[in-house]
C-alpha cells in the first residue's frame, strides 16, 4: 500500500512543522515555497524558543513538545543554539512585585527562580546596574538563530525523511486533492496551506471573515560583540510583563500597565516592548514595535527604532552598541485572542495560520503541528 501524500504550501517555520510532522508518520510529502528560500516573518524573529511567553495548561505543553523538537532538529541537523534561558528585569518596585506573583504561582510548574541584584548582575554582564531591584531567571528558554535554522532544516528534512522541496513555486489555486503553481499541478491525499497572510489571495472571502488582521513589528541587530562577549540569557526589560500572556496569567499586571501608560505611553501605543537575544557570532537582535492593520506602510520609522534603543539603555549596556541591520517583519494576527487560526477551507484542505499571536510561532509550531496531524488539535483546543 503507498504511503498516504501530502502537500505543504510555504516554507516558514509553520509550513516546516507540518512538514515534520507528516514526514516522521510516514507520509510523503511535498512543500510548494513561492520564493528561493523562506524570507517571511519565521526568519525576521529573535530566534527564541519562549515557553515563558504562554499561559499555563494545554499552550505551555505545546511550547515544550515544540521545544523538544527543536532539541532533536538541533542535533541532528547540528543547529547552533543557546539553552541560555531568560532574565526579566526590576528596575522599579511595581515590577519587581508582578516577578514576585509570578515566581510564587509558577515554582511548582516551571522552572523559574527570582534573583536578588547580585545575583542578577553575576547571570548577565550587560545589566545596568543602577536601580536594579532584581531579576526572575526562568530555564525553559532557548536561543536559535532563525536564518540559519529557516536555511538547514529543509536539507534536513529533504535528506532524512525524503521531503521534496519545489522552491520559486508560488500556488495559484488549491482544491480536495490537488494544487496549482500556474500550468503545473501537483496531486496529494492532503493539502495543508501555510504561507501566512498570503492565503488570502487563495480564500479572499475566509480571511476576511476570519478575526485576522496583520502585525508590523520593527526590529534591529547590533553588531558583533567583542571579545567573546556574552549576554548570559535573553534579556527583557518591564515592558514585556504587560506584554505576554504568561504573565498576564499569573499576576495582577494592571496597576503596571497604569503606570506605564502614564510614564511610557509612546511606547505603549507602537506596541513597543524591548528584548535582546544573542546569535551564535555574538551579534544581538533587539525589539521589537507592534502595530496592526490590514495594509501597513512599506517604510520603517527611524524614530521607532530609536524609542527601542533608549529603553533597551535603561537595563542593558554593551560593548559595541552599533546598528547594523534593521527591517520590518509582518505577521497574521487573531483579533479574537486565539492563538492560532487552524479552518478546513474545503475537505482535505487545511489552513493552518496566525501561530502564537504574540509572535510565537518559532515556540509553538512544532507540537501544534503535531496535534494537527495526529488529529489532536480539536481536544487540546477544548482543553485550553
Amino acid at each position: 500500500m503507498n504511503a498516504p501524500s501530502a502537500l505543504v504550501i510555504g516554507a516558514g517555520i509553520v509550513g516546516l512543522s507540518i512538514a515534520r510532522a507528516l514526514a516522521v508518520r510516514g507520509h510523503r510529502v511535498t512543500v510548494l515555497e513561492r520564493f528561493d528560500r523562506a524570507v517571511g516573518a519565521s526568519v525576521r524573529n529573535f530566534g527564541m524558543i519562549w515557553p515563558i511567553g504562554v499561559p499555563n495548561g494545554a499552550a505551555y505543553e505545546r511550547a515544550l513538545r515544540s521545544r523538544a523538537i527543536w532539541r532533536e532538529l538541533i542535533e541532528d541537523a547540528r543547529l547552533w543554539h543557546d539553552p541560555c534561558g531568560s532574565l526579566h528585569l526590576a528596575y522599579a518596585q511595581d515590577e519587581w512585585d508582578v516577578l514576585e506573583q509570578y515566581e510564587q504561582a509558577n515554582r511548582a510548574m516551571r522552572p523559574c527562580s527570582l534573583l536578588d541584584r547580585d545575583a542578577a548582575l553575576a547571570r548577565s554582564p550587560a545589566l545596568v546596574s543602577e536601580g536594579l531591584h532584581g531579576a526572575l531567571f526562568n530555564q525553559d528558554e532557548m536561543i536559535v538563530d532563525p536564518r540559519e535554522a529557516l536555511r538547514t532544516i529543509p536539507a534536513y528534512l529533504h535528506e532524512r525523511h525524503g521531503v521534496e522541496f519545489h522552491w520559486r513555486m508560488p500556488v495559484t489555486a488549491v482544491e480536495t486533492g490537488r494544487v496549482w503553481s500556474g500550468t503545473r499541478r501537483f496531486d496529494a491525499d492532503q493539502v495543508f496551506v501555510c504561507s501566512g497572510p498570503e492565503f488570502e489571495q487563495l480564500y479572499p472571502q475566509l480571511y476576511a471573515a476570519a478575526p485576522l488582521t496583520r502585525c508590523k513589528l520593527q526590529m534591529m541587530r547590533l553588531a558583533s560583540q567583542p571579545d567573546g562577549f556574552r549576554l548570559g540569557a535573553a534579556l527583557c526589560g518591564g515592558l514585556s510583563l504587560v506584554h505576554y500572556a504568561g504573565f498576564q496569567q499569573a499576576a495582577d499586571v494592571a496597576p503596571l500597565r497604569a503606570r506605564y501608560e502614564a510614564q511610557f505611553g509612546d511606547l505603549i501605543e507602537l506596541g513597543i516592548h524591548v528584548m535582546a537575544a544573542q546569535n551564535g557570532r555574538g551579534e544581538i537582535t533587539i525589539g521589537d514595535s507592534h502595530a496592526y492593520a490590514h495594509t501597513h506602510d512599506p517604510f520603517d520609522e527611524h524614530a521607532i527604532n530609536a524609542k527601542v534603543l533608549d529603553y533597551l539603555a535603561r537595563f542593558a549596556r554593551l560593548p559595541d552598541p552599533r546598528v547594523i541591520q534593521t527591517w520590518h517583519g509582518i505577521y497574521p494576527k487573531l483579533t479574537d485572542g486565539s492563538s492560532e487560526f487552524v479552518a478546513e477551507a474545503a475537505p482535505g484542505v487545511t489552513i493552518v495560520n496566525a501561530v502564537g499571536g504574540g509572535g510565537l510561532g518559532m515556540t509553538l509550531s512544532f507540537g501544534l503541528a503535531e496535534e494537527i496531524v495526529d488529529g489532536r488539535y480539536g481536544e487540546m483546543r477544548r482543553a485550553a
